[in-house]
């Protein structure tokens, strides 16, 4: 049996060896990966269904979000004709040209833990609800190619030189005082341990260094409680102001949607501070494909959606916030 099926595959192939050869060639051209992605228009998340809080249900804040895939040779030809792809290299979406997919991906899950602190923390504050900060630490989300250390990317920094890291303002503070070239023993956490690592003071743009990027995270206790529910594919630190004004709506008695469909993107920081943020064309396209009233961007990419607005005629209503308080402010004196 089996060698009458192995007979015929055999023949098979031989008869159409040259047929099987061009498909497979064709589906090569079709899947394999090349250095780029392309982003195409976005699309929302409705921030109810990341939001777990007792209290009164909030009207409609959404998230907008760049969709984006890996290029391959098809889709590459398609993003020359097609107005809305846009095409960029791989390289692009580092901070340094050595980072690998892997630590570009723990960077972006430790940015969105750092933007979801902030939004909850400046949420609670601004609602007068209670909330206590127990502990501050810093992660390593990036370490530069010029560097010269052990350390890696999610590792948590303890000490330098046994002096305790209370601030990155105090952090950088330090490193001036020393000397280029200086080995400093730096003490980290790594998976649940603690061990010992070194760093050698580099000079990066004029300044005292060891080449680390670190994100602020903050341990807390909040009344009432709160969970948030992302998903395991979602991260990056573009949602953070748009979760804080979400948050901050289910912690008062006003509804300040009024029916109003509200969609927006921007950084947020522990001052509440709404910061510049990529992909504000793709967000728009999104925000307005899923019939947004008004759309939330920074201060600093409002001339680029207002831009966007222009070449498409989209009708959706797009506002410059420079701060959380500025958002809240408009909704409230605003039909």
């Amino acid at each position: 049996m089996f060698n009458k099926i192995y007979e015929k595959i055999k023949k098979f192939i031989k008869e159409n060896y040259k047929e099987l050869i061009v498909y497979i060639i064709i589906f090569i051209i079709c899947v394999y990966p090349l250095p780029y992605f392309i982003y195409i228009g976005g699309g929302t998340i409705n921030l109810n269904d990341r939001i777990e809080l007792d209290g009164r249900e909030a009207g409609s804040y959404n998230l907008a979000y760049v969709k984006e895939m890996h290029a391959t040779i098809p889709t590459y030809l398609l993003s020359m004709i097609i107005k809305s792809w846009d095409l960029e290299s791989i390289n692009d979406s580092k901070i340094d040209e050595s980072e690998t997919v892997k630590e570009i991906d723990k960077r972006e899950k430790l940015l969105l833990e750092e933007a979801n602190n902030n939004a909850i923390i400046n949420a609670y504050k601004l609602a007068n609800k209670e909330i206590t900060i127990k502990d501050s630490y810093y992660k390593v989300i990036s370490v530069s190619n010029e560097s010269d250390t052990d350390i890696e990317v999610g590792d948590t920094l303890i000490s330098v030189n046994d002096i305790k890291i209370t601030s990155n303002k105090k952090y950088k503070e330090y490193l001036q005082t020393l000397n280029i070239g200086d080995k400093v023993n730096i003490k980290v956490k790594r998976d649940n341990k603690e061990i010992n690592c070194y760093a050698k003071i580099r000079e990066f743009d004029n300044q005292k260094l060891i080449g680390l990027y670190l994100v602020n995270i903050t341990d807390y206790e909040v009344d009432p409680k709160i969970n948030l529910k992302f998903k395991w594919n979602e991260s990056g630190p573009s949602g953070g102001f748009m979760l804080s004004l979400a948050i901050y709506d289910r912690l008062i008695n006003e509804d300040l949607t009024k029916g109003r469909k509200i969609v927006g993107t921007g950084t947020i920081d522990t001052d509440g501070n709404i910061g510049e943020i990529g992909g504000v064309r793709y967000k728009l396209m999104g925000a307005v494909s899923d019939k947004a009233d008004i759309f939330f961007v920074p201060k600093d990419n409002y001339e680029e959606a207002m831009k966007v607005k222009k070449e498409f005629n989209y009708k959706v209503k797009v506002v410059s916030v420079n701060k959380l308080e500025d958002a809240i402010n408009y909704l409230k004196t605003t039909k």
